[in-house]
């Protein structure tokens, strides 16, 4: 066991791993016919959601918008310019296509959410707010566009069916 500020970074680490694993399980239990299972997944998922966000708030890590926009632009371009290259790699290295795969995808995105956060850090910094406009997401890749979904995703090549609508 670390000191405190360890602790936090590991526990908001390992909360928010669990939000997400919950998701998936419920999905995966819906698909299996349990969507009472799949409501316990999806609500103690929201609750791993309140314990990472706690902890992130005593790490006193939710700051200004456009701080946080700064600092997900450092990750973003810590992802796909050092990151991900690596991680592809190796993959390569040990003829891991699915993971090779994977981590290409996920490269190419996190590119594009780097441009996304510029654009609207840029737009934060000169006292400006973004157009009003849904966000869509391939479920394959993750690519992420403001607007309209692509008839066909111009990083894994699915369809506009396989996008999913965010406001």
């Amino acid at each position: 066991m670390g000191n405190t500020q360890d602790n936090l970074q590991a526990t908001f680490a390992g909360e928010s791993q669990a939000n997400r694993r919950y998701l998936f399980f419920a999905e995966k239990a819906e698909e299996e016919g349990q969507p009472q299972v799949a409501k316990l997944f999806r609500a103690v998922a929201e609750a791993e959601t309140v314990h990472a966000r706690n902890h992130l708030k005593v790490m006193g890590e939710v700051k200004s918008t456009q701080e946080n926009l700064a600092e997900a632009i450092s990750g973003e371009n810590y992802e796909f310019s050092q990151m991900y290259p690596a991680f592809i790699e190796q993959a390569t290295a040990e003829q891991n296509k699915d993971a090779r795969i994977s981590f290409s995808y996920a490269n190419k995105v996190e590119k594009i959410h780097h441009g996304l956060y510029q654009e609207a850090l840029d737009a934060v910094k000169s006292g400006q707010k973004l157009t009003d406009a849904p966000y869509f997401v391939c479920q394959v890749c993750g690519y992420t566009v403001v607007g309209e979904a692509p008839g066909s995703c111009p990083v894994c090549g699915a369809s506009s069916e396989e996008f999913k609508w965010v406001d």
